[in-house]
């Protein structure tokens, strides 16, 4: 994890949580040589702070899932089971899906047309380098489609699993040629929102979300026998 100094013109504890959950993003948490452990005085050193409110900080980020505290062993970036990502993908179906049937009537045409500006930066096929690129996009995309909704509480709600569901569509996106497939389904959802077809927007994100939860219910399966997504943090 690598960390920027803090700017202490701006509350200090707020602007570390800030630091450390965008840090915490930017991990590709379900690699299988990610490095989960976390030294409290690196990141003290790191952000140029105390630490006191860096404690304070951690204890937050354990309250919301994102660190977990093992007595003797010390504090980990929380790694979720098989079982809790296959359950956090069907979640974020349910709650995606609703809001695209929502902005299929809410949404104004320059919001609709914003996706397609977003899908447009990406062809069928991307190079190695470019995957990590188009993962930033996708979840922008997805995030975009809460937005547009015009329904607050939905993204609130998808809010408590974005951290997760950005490290793995992450690491999807790097396996079974899934970003070309992720493309056309993009533009799928497009096309039925420009056409204000509320059901089927609605039915192409779930389906498109389900397929994520397809593939890691059986690719992953290896994952979890393995340790490689419980991790060192369960």
């Amino acid at each position: 994890m690598k960390l920027q100094p803090i700017d202490t013109s701006v509350t200090l504890k707020d602007h570390i949580y800030e630091r450390m959950r965008g840090a915490i993003l930017d991990m590709d948490l379900y690699a299988e040589d990610a490095d989960l452990r976390l030294d409290e005085r690196s990141l003290a050193d790191q952000l140029g702070v105390s630490r006191t409110p860096l404690r304070e900080v951690l204890i937050r980020l354990e309250q919301e899932g994102l660190l977990v505290v093992k007595p003797r062993r010390g504090i980990f970036v929380q790694r979720k089971t098989l079982t809790e990502i296959l359950e956090m993908i069907v979640a974020w179906a349910a709650l995606e899906s609703m809001a695209a049937r929502l902005a299929a009537e809410a949404a104004t045409d320059d919001e609709v047309a914003s996706l397609r500006e977003m899908a447009a930066k990406h062809s069928l096929t991307k190079s190695g380098a470019e995957i990590a690129e188009y993962s930033d996009d996708n979840i922008r995309f997805h995030q975009r489609i809460l937005d547009i909704s015009h329904c607050k509480l939905l993204g609130v709600m998808a809010e408590g699993l974005f951290v997760h569901m950005h490290a793995v569509r992450r690491r999807a996106m790097g396996e079974e040629d899934r970003v070309s497939k992720s493309v056309v389904d993009h533009m799928g959802i497009i096309e039925a929102l420009e056409a204000r077809d509320g059901a089927l927007a609605a039915d192409r994100v779930r389906d498109h979300s389900m397929r994520l939860h397809d593939h890691v219910r059986q690719f992953w399966r290896a994952a979890e026998q393995t340790d490689i997504s419980k991790g060192e943090a369960r």
